[in-house]
This record gives C-alpha cells, sequence and structure tokens, in this order.
C-alpha cells in the first residue's frame, strides 16, 4: 500500500530510501522531508510502528507487539511527540516502581520530590523488603558510579551484570529480586546474560536526573497516539510510505549504494539509504561484496536478536488497583501492567465497556525457552505467576481472553564485549546510513534510542549531503 502525499512532491532531486517503517524509520523521514530530501519509506509488514506497533484484532480489541512504557529519560522522544502534538497523550504516572513477588510480597522503590542523588533515598531506606546490609552493599558496589559517572559504565563491558555484581560484593538475593526483572525489562535477557554496561548505564542516568526513572503509558494505542500522528506529519511534508514492500537486497557498485532491489523484482534508485531495520534484517539485506569490503559492516553478522514474547490476559475481576508498571522476580512475567489502570482507551472488551476488571499486558522472559511451548501453556504458566502474586484477589478470577504474540528476533543481544561494535549512523559507504537501538547512541533498543538513532542518522546525512 502507498500512502500518497497531500504536499507537492519534492523537486531538490536528493531522493532518500528509507527502510524500515518504525520509529527510527519515521522520525529519519520526517527530519530529512524537513531538510528539502525526497523521502520514500519501504515498510515489509501492513502496518507502520515496528517494535512499537499495535493493531486491532478480529473482534475490535487491540493487540500490542510489547508493554510500551515511557521513561522519563527519553526527552528526545517527547521533543517528537510535542512536534506531532503527540505528548499530551502520555499519562504519567506516581514516580514509583513496585516489585511484586510470590505469595504476595510486596516492595516498592519510592522517590522524593528533591535534587540529585537525594531523590533515591526512600528507595534505598524506606523499600521495607531488603536488609540493611544489602542495601548497604549496593550503595557501596555504585561508589564508582557515583564517582565517575558516565565515563564508568563503559569500562565494564567485559563483564555480565551479574559478574559485576558477584566481584562488588552484591547477595544473590538482591540481584536475583532487584535487577532480574529489570534486566529481563530493559533487554529480555537475564542478568547473567546482560553486558554490565547497560544496567549500569541505566542506573547512572537514574541517579544523575530525578524524573529519569518516572514511567507513563499512552492512553491508547501507540498506533493512534504515535504512530498515526507521525505518517501524518510526514504525509503531508511530501513523504512517499510504502507498507507490504519488502527489499531483497541493497545494490552495491563497489564503492556506493545506487538503490536497492525488492522481493518482486522492482528496482528503486536512490542517492543515499538509510537502514531503519532490525539487525537481523538488516544483515539479510547487505550484499556480500559490500560487507566483506567495510569491517565496520562485517561485524554486524555477529549481532543477534532477542526472542520476545508479549502476551495479554483479560480477567473478569480487578486483581491489582496499581496504575503503574509492576515488576515480578519470580516467575516467567519479569515486567506487566494491568492496561484497564493505566491506558483509559483500553477499557474495552470486543466493542463493550470492560470497568473495574483486568486486562494484564506482559513482557514474558526470558522468552529463548517458551517460544516453542503453545499459547495456552504460556498463559496457564503466567496465570499461576499471577495467583501466586495476588494470592487473595485473584481468587475466583476467570479468563475472558488471551492473546500471545511471539517476535522471534527483536531487539539486539546485548551481551558482553560488544559495545564498542555497535556501529555509528555514518557508514564506510558514503551514502549509506544506519539508525536503530543497536547503533551507537545512549538509550540502546528502547523509543528513545530509535528516535536518538535516527536523528544522529539523518544529520550525518544532511552533513554528506553539504560536503558535496
Amino acid at each position: 500500500m502507498v500512502l500518497k502525499s497531500n504536499a507537492s512532491p519534492n523537486s531538490s532531486g536528493r531522493k532518500v530510501i528509507i527502510l524500515g517503517g518504525g520509529l527510527a524509520g519515521l522520525t529519519a523521514a520526517k527530519r530529512l522531508i524537513e531538510k528539502g530530501f525526497s523521502v520514500q519509506v519501504l515498510e515489509k509488514r501492513e502496518i507502520f510502528g515496528g517494535k512499537v506497533s499495535s493493531w486491532q484484532d478480529d473482534e475490535g480489541d487491540w493487540i500490542e507487539s510489547g508493554t510500551h512504557c515511557f521513561f522519563g529519560a527519553y526527552d528526545v522522544l517527547y521533543d517528537l511527540m510535542k512536534e506531532i502534538g503527540a505528548y499530551d497523550s502520555i499519562l504519567w504516572k506516581k514516580h514509583e516502581l513496585t516489585y511484586t513477588l510470590a505469595k504476595g510480597e510486596r516492595f516498592t522503590f519510592g522517590t522524593w520530590n528533591t535534587f540529585s542523588p537525594f531523590h533515591l533515598t526512600p528507595a534505598i531506606i524506606k523499600n521495607g523488603y531488603f536488609k540493611f546490609s544489602e542495601m548497604l552493599a549496593f550503595v557501596k558496589a555504585l561508589v564508582p558510579l557515583m564517582i565517575h559517572k558516565d565515563k564508568y559504565p563503559p569500562t565494564q563491558d567485559h563483564l555480565t551484570f551479574a559478574e559485576w555484581a558477584k566481584a562488588h560484593g552484591i547477595k544473590e538475593r538482591f540481584l536475583n529480586k532487584m535487577y532480574r526483572p529489570m534486566a529481563l525489562a530493559l533487554k529480555f535477557i537475564p542478568p547473567d546474560e546482560i553486558t554490565a554496561k547497560i544496567i549500569l548505564d541505566v542506573t547512572e542516568v537514574f541517579f544523575r536526573i530525578p524524573n529519569a526513572s518516572r514511567m507513563g503509558f499512552l492512553k491508547g494505542s501507540p498506533q493512534e497516539h504515535l504512530i498515526a500522528p507521525l505518517v501524518e506529519d510526514i504525509q503531508n511534508k511530501g513523504a512517499i510510505l510504502e507498507t507490504g514492500v519488502a527489499v531483497k537486497k541493497l545494490v552495491y557498485d563497489g564503492q556506493k549504494i545506487t538503490g536497492v532491489e525488492l522481493r518482486n523484482g522492482e528496482a528503486l534508485n536512490a542517492d543515499y539509504v538509510i537502514s531503519a531495520l532490525p539487525i537481523h534484517n538488516l544483515n539479510q539485506v547487505m550484499p556480500n561484496d559490500m560487507v566483506q569490503q567495510h569491517a565496520e559492516l562485517s561485524v554486524l553478522k555477529h549481532f543477534k536478536g532477542v526472542p520476545v514474547i508479549s502476551v495479554q490476559i483479560w480477567y473478569d475481576k480487578q486483581i491489582t488497583p496499581i496504575d503503574n508498571v509492576l515488576f515480578n522476580p519470580d516467575g516467567i512475567i519479569p515486567v506487566y501492567a494491568d492496561l484497564v489502570n493505566t491506558t483509559p482507551e483500553y477499557r474495552m472488551l470486543r466493542g463493550e465497556p470492560f470497568e473495574g476488571k483486568t486486562r494484564f499486558e506482559f513482557c514474558v522472559g526470558p522468552a529463548k525457552e517458551l517460544m516453542g511451548r503453545s499459547d495456552e501453556e504460556i498463559v496457564h504458566q503466567i496465570h499461576e505467576n499471577i495467583c501466586s502474586c495476588y494470592p487473595e484477589s485473584s481468587k475466583g478470577a476467570t479468563i475472558l481472553k488471551s492473546t500471545v504474540v511471539r517476535i522471534p528476533q527483536s531487539v539486539y543481544a546485548p551481551l558482553p564485549g560488544f559495545d564498542d561494535k555497535r556501529p555509528a549512523q555514518k557508514t564506510a559507504v558514503p551514502n549509506f546510513f544506519l539508525s536503530g537501538g543497536f547503533t551507537q547512541q545512549p538509550y540502546y533498543d528502547s523509543m528513545g534510542g530509535a528516535v536518538f538513532s535516527a536523528n544522529l542518522a539523518a544529520e550525518a546525512l544532511v552533513n554528506s549531503a553539504k560536503e558535496k
């Protein structure tokens, strides 16, 4: 499907093809169309949004590709949303993080409305779950981070976070209860796999910026409140956006890219190409001779995508009144939320009002061992986790509907030793640029990272065009 522009076609002659219509690709398109480039976005799926996509099923209920929480730290994302009139769709929640554990146990990390790092004092001394000795060991471990700030995390990329924690005296209980769900929420892999750099980067941001850990949810679907406004903005400025268009490979003449070959056999010419594809799709479309010629591109063959499962379950009664993101270290639901509480426009089921009941959305992980299980098995295991977390309020709760979304390869796997291999947005191929969470920028694979990387890719392309 081609979305036709509502504006006159750009006549600059500087044509850019953008591969991928996720948040990164659409952001790059917006930045470049505003700089006078002719822009064409090619999206393989029938919907835009990528990792932030959402769609309505046959019964009219919105299904999401994941649990989309908005961290307070993502200023570049909010700048974009303000530009397209979407920022007011974010509903900011109380600044605290609640952990729900097996057998109904709870603890909450709260904050004070004061300057950094004292805003985190309640999280350290008033969480009511961890012993003073555990919190003291945690604070001592973070002393190098407090002293060296953002210069410290890159020095720890050779370790998994579990290895780093053990070396700094953090006990297994603290690691599993506090950091396991955080690691899985951030990158869908556990502390014994994820690089220490990412967790330390996030922790440093939470220390330094008082509102960084504040969470928000859209008032409705990402499609209606983020992607559609962005698509409309780009259309109105003259870009061509196409869905259902799969790229077979980039066309490379030995020095530069001249265009793309589509899977239907069609060829498209371009002066510049930006890839906004996930890493596994990017590796499929790059020609071997170009990869072999440039070491920075050949190393991308070693990057892997992480499997992700997202599940929604509707219950016939309210199980929790908490209007916020929830974490769980016990079981397979590390991060979840009741969308009836967080997202007003989701208080519907099959076209009927759905008030005073429950619509959980779960990030399920680690997903690697669960991908081969049936939907019924996964939903049953999640239900058991919920009954353990809410032994009283879940009694008698009946599942009315459930959905399971599997993504075999989602974000790139941030393993130890990979951070310095992340490519810049400008490549050695003079007219080829990269965006996406695996590229060099501070927010990794996230909504903030998608926008940040797209801004950098567009800026690099504009600067390259000026040099000609």
